[in-house]
Formats: structure tokens, C-alpha cells, sequence
């Protein structure tokens, strides 16, 4: 039985893809990217952001037209939309078969099996429900590189996420269910492991009463065969000082952080359910400079939340362009159902939103391409991801550069190499984002 299965949204949700990817295999089920060749089809979805909406209900329908057909004999949808607005899903897409919730993933052998014998039941269980952890799983991101989910869900309820609503509150993942899923994605030839949660940084407070990702970093750096071990999604007022000394004492820890931030005006902050404002942010920043001189911060922002006003968001100008941020994302506000910033008085039109982004990322472009020439003549290892069809160049990322975010380096060079081999680099030049490398005869 071949399964067309689609993953779409955040490295979060493609991690639970792979777990379930793991479970179907081991059930016997075959997967294929054709959609000629598939029997049946599983689809996890994402509801972030009206974007991501968009994307998860046209990809079902375009599945639903193939179901029409006779082609398809089972359509499965689970993930975020799934769980957000099952009812609507299959009160409007009656080609759906069944539904699972975001703490049903287990369930996707059993649903498939139920629906391609008649049966077509919805899996939903408690948003409190223990997250997965330590299973084995069909890698997808096809390098040397792979993330781990630490911990599911968040506490925070910033007034313009859904993702409480539809993941539930935090929940860490035991730690030696880390540690052996780690191991196993090392002896899978994996190099540069990547910690994601909705938060990283409150990792363990809910299990063991503190927070321990300091301690988890440093077993994760005992594992042989990591080479890389990247912190995403790190909440700035949660960031400790032994957090900060683990990077420091760790070399397998890139010297690189992302610290989601979103806006650089207190008033807005405050209305976004924000715990730091822009002071306490700023002291950070350079804290963790002072301290590790070489990091890498990468932040995003939100522009056109309700009640922002011109000067709020020259205000946030000023503060990027002060704190010169290595990397950012710059997006528009997606007003939400269901949480607080939707019914907001002062909701700012597409238009703005869309100018602003487009200001800030222009803005950030200078920071970025000036950081980037600034880089010439630095000495880094690299990681080789491929090879330039045809040319004796080489794709590489640098500790500055996390898989599909960021930028690369380019090494031009008549060495074979492989992906997922380290070199040592010189930087010798810059094309705007990325930089341009010759390898360091040793």
C-alpha cells in the first residue's frame, strides 16, 4: 500500500511527521512523493498563520479531487487544522476520512487501517496528554542535519497565537527519551542535531521542576558522532546565565541563538503578551555578546499588530537598526479566531502591514549584506550540503547558518568532497546574504 504523505508548516510539525512516517513503515506501509502512484494519502497540517491555513485546506482539496476519482482510497488529515476545526474540515470536504488531533499522532496506523477497512474514525485525545518521545523515525530533511522535539505545547499565551489553543499547555519531553532518540538519529549518520520546541529554553520545568536544557546540552554533547548541536525558539526572559555558560564550556554547541523578539516598542509588547520589554531585551543582547563575542542572534518580528501606529514602527526601525541582529524574519500580523489580538480594536489594513514588512526587510538587508562583507577573512568550519551542478563549487553552511532560514557558503575548490564533510574555510567574499569561502590547506 503506497502513502502519499505531505507535511507542511514548522520543523516542530515535520518532526511528527517522521514519527508517524516510522510508525507506518514499520506497519508495512510503502511511501511515494508521485500522487499517480499513491493508495492512500495522510496530510499533517498547519493553522499558524492565515498563510499556512491557506496552504493545509488547498492541499486537502486538491487530495479530495484525486479521492473523487477512485484514485485515492483513504485521505487521512491530522495536525494543527486538523485538531483546530475538525467538524468544519469534514462538514466541507466530506472526501476526508478521518481525523487526528495533535496528541493522537500514535494513532495513524490504527486510523488507516480502520479507514481502508470501511471503519473511518477520528482520533482526538486531551491537549494534556504526554508528548512522543524517543521514537524511531524516517528522516526527511535528505542532509546530515535533523531536528529534535524537546517539548510540546506552550504556556506563554502571547495574545496573537493559537498555538496553546491547539497544541496545549508545555509538556517536556523526558529527557532519556532525548537521549536515546538523539542517539538514534546519530547512528543514522546525523551531524548537526537541532533542538526545537515552541519554546527550547523552559525545558524540564514541568518534569523536573527547573530548568534543565542546560543539563540536556550537556548529555546531548556526549553522543559520538554529533558534531553540530543547535538551540532554536529560545524566549529572551527565559535565557539563563548557565544556559549561556554551557555554549560557552561545549564545543559540538553552535554559537548561534534564536530569540523570537517580534516587536521593538514597549506598548506593543505589552499588548502582545510579551514578558520582556525592549530595555531588558537590549541588556541581553548585549550580555550574550559580551560573553560569547562570535554569537549569532537571529530574531523575527511582527509588523502591523493592532494599534500600530507609524511611530510604534519607527520606533521598532530604530531598535533593529541599534541592535543589528545577525538574521530576521520579518512577517505580517495574521489575526487569529479565538485569541485575543483578533477582536483587538485597531486592526491595521493588509497594505500597511505589507509596506512595513517590506521596510524592515530592506532595513535588515543592509545589516545583513554589511555583516556579510564584514565576515572577509574569517577562518570557519563549514558543513558541505551539496555541489553546484557542473561547477567545482561547493554548498556549506557555517555555525551562523541554520537549514532553510539562513544563508550559505559557497567553497570553490577541485577537492572532492562530500555532504556532510567539515572543512575549514577562509572567507573571502560576500553576495549579500551569502558568503564566498577557499578551503584551508592544512
Amino acid at each position: 500500500m503506497n502513502i502519499l504523505f505531505v507535511s507542511l508548516g514548522c520543523d516542530k510539525n515535520l518532526v511528527d511527521s517522521e514519527v508517524m512516517l516510522g510508525m507506518l513503515k514499520e506497519r508495512g506501509y510503502t511511501f511515494t512523493d508521485d500522487q499517480t502512484q499513491a493508495d492512500a494519502a495522510v496530510v499533517n497540517t498547519c493553522c499558524f498563520i492565515n498563510d499556512a491555513k491557506e496552504e493545509s485546506i488547498q492541499t486537502i482539496l486538491e487530495l479530495a479531487e484525486l479521492k473523487k476519482t477512485g484514485q485515492l482510497k483513504a485521505l487521512v488529515v491530522a495536525g494543527c487544522l486538523a485538531q483546530r476545526y475538525q467538524a468544519e474540515i469534514q462538514k466541507e470536504i466530506e472526501e476526508v476520512d478521518a481525523i487526528i488531533g495533535t496528541t493522537a499522532l500514535e494513532k495513524v496506523v490504527e486510523t488507516l487501517d480502520e479507514v481502508l477497512a470501511g471503519k473511518g474514525e477520528n482520533h482526538l485525545e486531551a491537549l494534556d496528554k504526554a508528548p512522543l518521545g524517543g521514537k524511531e523515525r524516517v528522516l526527511t530533511t535528505g542532509g546530515y542535519f535533523s531536528y529534535l522535539k524537546i517539548a510540546e505545547g506552550c504556556n506563554k499565551h502571547c495574545t496573537y497565537c493559537i498555538i496553546p489553543k491547539v497544541r496545549g499547555e508545555y509538556r517536556s519531553v523526558p529527557m532519556e527519551l532525548l537521549l536515546d532518540e538523539a542517539r538514534q538519529l546519530a547512528g543514522k549518520g546525523i551531524k548537526e542535531l537541532i533542538l526545537v520546541a515552541q519554546e527550547t529554553t523552559l525545558y524540564g520545568m514541568d518534569l523536573y521542576g527547573e530548568k534543565k536544557l542546560p543539563e540536556l546540552l550537556d548529555r546531548l554533547c556526549e553522543i559520538e558522532g554529533l558534531i553540530w548541536i543547535r538551540i532554536m525558539y529560545c524566549y529572551p526572559e527565559e535565557i539563563t546565565q548557565e544556559l549561556i555558560d554551557v555554549m560557552k564550556r561545549q564545543t559540538k554547541i553552535c554559537h548561534y541563538l534564536d530569540i523570537p523578539i517580534q516587536s521593538g516598542t514597549d506598548r506593543i509588547l505589552k499588548l502582545m503578551g510579551r514578558r520582556t520589554d525592549t530595555a531588558q531585551i537590549e541588556a541581553l543582547v548585549d550580555h550574550l555578546r559580551e560573553e560569547i563575542p562570535d554569537i549569532c542572534i537571529r530574531t523575527t518580528f511582527i509588523t502591523g499588530f493592532p494599534t500600530e501606529t507609524e511611530e510604534d514602527f519607527t520606533e521598532t526601525m530604530d531598535f533593529i537598526n541599534r541592535m543589528e541582529f545577525d538574521r530576521l524574519g520579518a512577517f505580517t500580523y495574521s489575526p487569529e479566531e479565538g485569541t485575543p489580538a483578533a477582536v483587538m480594536d485597531g486592526q491595521v489594513e493588509e497594505e500597511i502591514k505589507l509596506r512595513r514588512q517590506q521596510e524592515m526587510m530592506e532595513l535588515q538587508q543592509e545589516i545583513a549584506f554589511e555583516a556579510a562583507e564584514n565576515m572577509k577573512g574569517r577562518e570557519l568550519t563549514v558543513m558541505i550540503e551539496g555541489k553546484l551542478a557542473e561547477e567545482d563549487v561547493y554548498v556549506a553552511r557555517t555555525y551562523k547558518d541554520a537549514p532553510s532560514v539562513d544563508g550559505y557558503l559557497f567553497v570553490d575548490t577541485d577537492w572532492s568532497l562530500m555532504s556532510g564533510d567539515f572543512v575549514r574555510v577562509r572567507v573571502t567574499g560576500a553576495n549579500e546574504y551569502d558568503l564566498i569561502g577557499e578551503i584551508i590547506e592544512e
